[in-house]
């Protein structure tokens, strides 16, 4: 005989704060009471966003392969300037001892370049104390487009990030108690994967 359904409803109550009753077909009724077991009543819990991170007083590190504004127009392909009235900014080292830098022409040299280059560095000198520094930063967009395009159909897609590095300018500088062998052959690696000719 089944018993009546507000009866069993009644029994399922929990005294727990926030408790879930699932309900049940009639046709299950006697399967339920025959194997309490399978019917478990659990408290609710609130699951927490998944953007919540632990509490830090610390800024995160802004990416330097990346600006921080986001893309809301197609930027011109553009040139690196050209100091053409003597000025020496970004040519000479400020906040190392050794520095990388370009020689022969001014490039457009990729977030992935920028970025090769610190991990040799890094890997080369790993477990000596130094410090790394980027000059540049990745923030101006590429866009390129599938080839035999015809013409008038648009700029293309956006690619990849770069920065556009005028002649003589430092890329990358280190400080550190380091010998000055070790900095020089970190700098060639560094230098075998920046495009152009590089001084160290």
């Amino acid at each position: 005989m089944q018993a009546p359904r507000s009866s069993l409803l009644s029994s399922m109550r929990c005294g727990a704060p926030k408790c879930i009753v699932l309900p049940v077909r009639p046709s299950a009724i006697t399967a339920t009471m025959l194997r309490p077991s399978t019917f478990v009543l659990r408290p609710f819990q609130a699951q927490p966003p998944l953007s919540t991170r632990t509490f830090t007083t610390s800024v995160p590190r802004p990416s330097w392969l990346q600006p921080k504004r986001a893309l809301r127009f197609k930027e011109p392909k553009g040139r690196p300037r050209v100091a053409t009235g003597g000025s020496v900014r970004g040519t000479t080292v400020i906040w190392g001892d050794y520095g990388l830098r370009l020689k022969d022409h001014d490039r457009r040299i990729s977030a992935a370049q920028l970025k090769n280059g610190e991990d040799v560095i890094r890997r080369r000198l790993r477990g000596l104390n130094f410090r790394f520094f980027s000059r540049f930063g990745a923030n101006v967009a590429v866009y390129t487009k599938g080839n035999e395009s015809r013409m008038g159909t648009g700029k293309g897609g956006f690619d990849y990030w770069s920065a556009r590095v005028s002649v003589s300018r430092i890329i990358f500088e280190l400080k550190g108690d380091v010998h000055e062998q070790i900095i020089r052959d970190a700098m060639r690696l560094a230098a075998a994967k920046m495009p152009g000719r590089v001084f160290k």
